[in-house]
């Protein structure tokens, strides 16, 4: 029986349509919000954790963009969740606070830009993400790329 790894993540636009990324410490490229989900918990539910803990806000996360089937070399199967976090309003910009030392910054980024800042992997599960977003409906990946 499968059993992957599970992880969850939000996808913020801002008013200009670019996407939310931010720089953790512990890895040579920049990510999504998010991270791994607890055991007995909900992808959905990790997301808004994962958000709450890394950014310091609390939002309403919308629905699946993307569940991706993405197994790496190194760690396994895995099972990628991206839910739509919306646009953010500056005063939530403003309210962004790192609660600990996991994330360094935060920015901005066009999908035409991503590879300068993510993985080809991620950058494709994230416009994945953003197709979904703009049908306001969702997607089945494989290494990034809808199905």
């Amino acid at each position: 029986m499968a059993t992957p790894r599970v992880a969850a993540g939000a996808l913020f636009f801002d008013a200009a349509g670019r996407v939310l990324l931010v720089k953790p410490s512990y890895k040579d490229h920049w990510d999504i919000p998010g991270g791994y989900v607890e055991p007995g918990e909900s992808p959905r539910s990790a997301c808004l954790r994962e958000v709450e803990e890394e950014l310091g806000l609390t939002v309403r996360i919308g629905s699946m963009l993307v569940v991706d089937w993405a197994p790496a070399e190194h760690e396994g199967d895995k099972l990628l969740f991206i839910f739509d976090g919306g646009t953010l309003t500056e005063k939530q910009e403003h309210a962004i606070r790192f609660e600990d030392a996991e994330l360094t910054e935060w920015r901005y980024v066009a999908a035409e830009r991503l590879e300068q800042h993510v993985p080809s992997r991620l950058a494709r599960r994230i416009r994945t993400a953003i197709a979904a977003h703009s049908t306001r409906g969702s997607a089945y990946a494989e290494h990034g790329d809808a199905i």
